[in-house]
């Protein structure tokens, strides 16, 4: 066979002119390293996922006029605008929270201005009392900040430590790159306090509108403007803002008989501090948190660099008692994650590099292959950073994956001209015959596996926003090799492989082994064409079992990673105050320290509620999964019984929501009603044995006193509802009247009446109002009271009446078998006029849990009409497919089914790429024996003959790819989960597809491949 039986090629000049394919090389290198410093390192491609939250606060309305007269406009208006996901919203007393869940990678920064212009639009039909609407835009995949710094201090008040650090280091962080908000969490902002007392109130006859009236007249900002002359302007100003504590106590209420009397007489006034709203902690030490959001879309490890950097500076320069360290940093994982995928590739590359050393027998000509991995993989880097792309997770996992791709190519090459050069012809020569010979081959292969990921690249939602980088980078790679086996390999091939009769000994014996071997396989499959329908009748069989392998296996979005965090997230009864959440927090944090393995824990507590993050030792230093450790949390958590506890792992995935399951039942019925429907699918849910905890955020149990005012009498007082109103709530809100000066800053003014006179409803009535004729009356003679519990709060989602049913999952269950069950439990529970919704992961996994499979079969029909075009033919392309992709579909799927990995995008994506992968080797297989026609033989001869003709190759591609990807099988710590599952599919699914291959395919081959013969091809070239 020489070099004239096949047709020139465009890549002969490369064989020709040798120094042309080095510098092509040389130069895809050095671009690629220039581009390797400049991509940026992130967890996951870059996403936007964000959320804008409208708080909106209406002091003293209870929860159904907040849902009726602030919440209902403000959602009607959010909803209008462009790049909106869902709408849900939450309202209690005194509070409204709307939350706008835009999509994935929706522009914040327009939302936010369409949103703005609505609000404004609809300000008019909000009541007047209520604070305008404040907007925040917040990342809807990471529920708390990406770094809380404990501030460790002995000697600082609260206050004073608030206030330090709003002054003196929140400006220093929020100045970073990528920083969104910095906040401070559990701290105590000064203010200016006064405690009425109404007993004194009314031996004064002092009203509560005297007091707010006196504060207003007597606590302003001055605004009397400047004086000017022909030369100069000098502005005026006085001290009309109150800057301490004995200016507010001499603050002249009313004269009486020609006495003054003052604040101080009717109220106790110190600065000290706002009404505290939450406490913030590290391990069983109360302090005070500064919280840094990131922007959505931001790169987090960037910004925590940056972090790290300004601390190390700012703590020098802090006074000596105050120290910040980290307590909690979202970035470690994402860190640890990249480091180990780098481990992998180092791991990777040299088994690679030992497969084909020992499959070549030799070192000069396991070169060959071996180059080929920098230059593709830098290749590769360029075109990411031409494209925009950045290293993470999942595009360095498409590097680890293309190890043992890119060599698949080279290894063709080098082994075909290794062939030739053993049969005697002389090294160019060589190259030249097997740069013409497998030209259609390797175009075809490179092709079919970049064609298979044609599809993911252009799908929408989180899997198309994920993979879209994972894929192209991965289909550039094979690219790439694909280029370099055409350009540099078959002239180096001919440069270090020995002449025939020249080789090494171990190169000698390997050789020989491998023609044994082909011996020994050319007689298994000439026997094995005996029994074509039998063989036939197996494949169908093993097509078949595709279906109940992949329908019982079980399913998630994504595999759960250890994090070494366990998140955690607790409820108090609702009448709880922030003190005794604090204290149940604290003995929560005490017990769940004692974990094995625990290396502390940080927390925040609210009056009714509170989360943190215990925190573990590294994957690889202890010795039980974060996944075993939550069953013991639970169980220690469950010891409390004034806390009910949800302990959780992170999500593997940046999605929006807090627990495993996440349902929500929406209803146009009122909450009242919905309560009962809620307790049973909770039962459900704990009946169906799949959830470790599971609970419902409607809960109708929040202690309310209810006044019911004598409207009469009102009025013949000469009073009105409004007056009433604004009395109560100057006595027993704590709302601020306005605000005073300290060092140069404005703080709040907040009076109110002291707790021991608000404690319970009789204190409550005896609370003195003024009538406009000047008397005081107690409340009790307008207005009785009673108790009643009232829902903690009304939700809304999609502006119908909702609530959200949650859980945990149970050690052995997934998150789509717990799902799956409340459904079925809610179909059978709820009425019809109720329908359900999902949030957080369950809603990704009912948007594209399936996602992937009709991607599979785009990916075939993409391969097919790819081959097709290789082929010239509709019929030998089914030979690739049916011989080969089934088979090795139904092996990989069989782990699955046994549990030894999960259905998930992962795992798919596996799937999709063992199809370019079996594919290849069919590929060279059929090639080959279409050549074979067309010298004579017929179709069983020919595909006989070229089967072990390319054993050898196929052997040696199969080998480098399951070793190249069997570190991703043993892989432990950061993001293992996803690797092994993706690794798991490719290992099994090669090793069974390549067994079926080299005996399936053949058979198949005899009996639909279609006829070629030099005539009828002469005719098609001349016609």
């Amino acid at each position: 066979m020489s070099e004239q039986s096949y047709p020139k090629r465009i890549t002969d000049v490369f064989v020709t002119r040798p120094i042309l394919a080095v510098i092509l090389s040389l130069v895809l290198v050095l671009i690629g390293s220039i581009s390797a410093m400049k991509l940026p390192v992130l967890q996951y491609p870059q996403i936007e996922s964000s959320q804008l939250v409208i708080d909106t606060i209406y002091v003293g309305a209870s929860a159904d006029e907040i849902q009726g007269f602030v919440t209902d406009p403000i959602e009607k208006a959010a909803a209008t605008i462009s790049g909106v996901d869902y709408v849900n919203s939450e309202s209690s007393a005194g509070a409204s929270k709307v939350t706008v869940q835009l999509v994935l990678n929706a522009d914040s920064t327009k939302a936010l201005a369409e949103l703005n212009t609505r609000l404004s639009q609809i300000r008019y039909e909000l009541p007047q009392q209520s604070q305008d609407p404040s907007i925040t835009v917040t990342r809807a995949d990471r529920p708390y900040a990406s770094f809380y710094l404990w501030a460790d201090t002995k000697e600082f008040s609260r206050a004073e430590l608030s206030d330090y650090l709003v002054r003196q280091v929140n400006p220093l962080l929020n100045a970073l790159p990528g920083v969104q908000r910095v906040g401070v969490e559990g701290g105590r902002s000064p203010a200016m306090r006064i405690w009425l007392n109404p007993s004194e109130m009314a031996m004064l006859n002092v009203s509560s509108s005297d007091i707010q009236q006196a504060l207003l007249r007597n606590n302003v900002a001055a605004t009397i403007g400047n004086t000017k002359n022909s030369v100069q302007s000098i502005d005026l100003v006085a001290n009309t803002l109150l800057e301490d504590t004995p200016a507010f106590e001499q603050i002249t209420i009313k004269e009486v008989d020609g006495r003054s009397i003052k604040l101080g007489d009717v109220a106790t006034i110190d600065l000290s501090a706002e009404e505290a709203t939450a406490e913030a902690g590290f391990r069983d030490r109360n302090s005070v948190y500064v919280s840094v959001f990131t922007q959505p879309g931001a790169n987090e490890i960037a910004i925590g660099d940056a972090l790290y950097k300004r601390l190390e500076t700012l703590n020098q320069s802090l006074p000596k008692d105050l120290k910040l360290n980290i307590a909690y940093d979202a970035t470690k994982y994402m860190r640890d994650s990249i480091k180990e995928v780098f481990t992998t590739l180092l791991e990777t590359v040299l088994l690679v590099g030992i497969v084909i050393l020992l499959m070549m027998g030799s070192f000069r000509t396991a070169l060959v292959p071996l180059i080929t991995i920098p230059i593709s993989i830098l290749g590769a880097v360029a075109a990411m950073t031409l494209m925009g792309f950045s290293l993470n997770l999942l595009t360095l996992l498409a590097i680890v994956l293309s190890v043992g791709l890119v060599v698949d190519d080279a290894i063709v090459v080098v082994e075909n001209v290794a062939r030739h050069m053993r049969s005697g012809m002389s090294g160019p020569k060589a190259a030249l015959l097997s740069s013409r010979q497998l030209f259609t081959p390797i175009i075809g292969m490179t092709i079919t596996l970049a064609a298979v990921y044609a599809p993911i690249g252009f799908l929408s939602g989180l899997t198309g926003v994920l993979f879209k980088e994972f894929v192209f980078t991965l289909a550039i790679a094979v690219l790439m090799s694909g280029l370099v086996a055409l350009t540099l390999s078959p002239i180096m091939s001919a440069k270090v492989s020995p002449e025939g009769g020249k080789e090494g000994r171990f190169t000698q014996y390997i050789n020989g082994r491998f023609a044994r071997l082909e011996v020994l396989y050319k007689g298994f499959l000439t026997n094995a064409f005996n029994y074509r329908p039998q063989i036939v009748v197996i494949a169908l069989f093993m097509t078949l079992m595709i279906v109940p392998l992949y329908l019982f296996s079980k399913s998630e979005l994504a595999p759960t990673e250890d994090q070494s965090m366990i998140q955690m997230y607790i409820e108090t009864p609702p009448e709880s105050t922030l003190e005794h959440t604090s204290a149940q927090m604290m003995g929560v944090v005490k017990s769940a320290i004692q974990t094995p393995d625990s290396a502390g824990m940080w927390h925040i507590s609210f009056p009714t509620f509170g989360f943190g993050g215990l925190v573990f030792e590294p994957v690889k230093e202890r010795e039980q999964s974060t996944q075993e450790l939550l069953g013991q949390v639970y169980g220690v958590l469950s010891q409390f019984p004034q806390v009910t506890a949800f302990p959780n792992l992170p999500a593997a995935l940046p999605t929006s929501g807090q627990f495993d399951v996440e349902m929500v039942v929406t209803s146009s019925v009122p909450q009242t009603e919905m309560a009962a429907y809620a307790q049973q699918l909770v039962y459900a849910a704990f009946g169906s044995g799949k959830f470790m905890f599971a609970d419902t955020d409607l809960k109708v149990d929040l202690p309310q006193i209810s006044f019911a005012f004598d409207k009469a009498k009102i009025a013949d007082l000469g009073m009105t509802i409004s007056d009433v109103n604004e009395q109560l709530s100057f006595l027993l809100s704590d709302n601020y009247i306005n605000r005073f000066n300290l060092d140069g800053k404005a703080y709040k003014v907040i009076a109110q009446v002291e707790d021991r006179f608000r404690n319970d409803q009789q204190a409550i009535l005896e609370l003195q109002l003024s009538t406009p004729a000047g008397k005081l009356i107690p409340l009790s003679s307008i207005a009785t009271v009673q108790s009643k519990a009232a829902p903690r709060k009304l939700t809304k989602f999609g502006q119908r009446n909702s609530f959200r049913v949650f859980g945990g999952i149970n050690g052995g269950s997934t998150k789509e078998e717990a799902l799956a069950s409340l459904e079925q439990a809610a179909a059978q529970i709820l009425p019809t006029s109720y329908s359900i919704d999902y949030v957080g992961e369950s809603r990704q996994l009912r948007q594209e849990g399936n996602t992937l499979v009709g991607v599979l079969g785009v990916a075939l029909v993409f391969v097919f009409f790819v081959l097709a075009i290789q082929f010239n033919s509709f019929r030998d392309p089914l030979v690739v497919l049916l011989g080969s992709v089934p088979l090795a579909l139904s092996g990989a799927l069989l782990l699955s089914f046994m549990n030894f990995t999960t259905i998930n995008i992962y795992s798919q994506i596996g799937l999709i790429t063992l199809v370019g992968l079996v594919a290849k080797n069919g590929i060279l297989i059929v090639e080959f024996a279409r050549h074979l026609q067309l010298e004579g033989l017929n179709r069983s001869d020919a595909v006989i003959q070229a089967a072990s003709t390319r054993l050898r190759p196929v052997l040696m591609t199969t080998a480098a790819t399951v070793l190249g990807h069997f570190p991703l099988v043993l892989v432990t710590g950061a993001g293992a989960a996803a690797r092994n599952s993706i690794g798991l599919i490719l290992v099994a699914g090669m090793i069974i597809g390549t067994f079926f291959t080299l005996f399936v395919l053949p058979v198949i081959y005899s009996y639909i491949a279609a006829e070629h013969n030099k005539e009828s091809e002469a005719e098609l070239q001349t016609a």
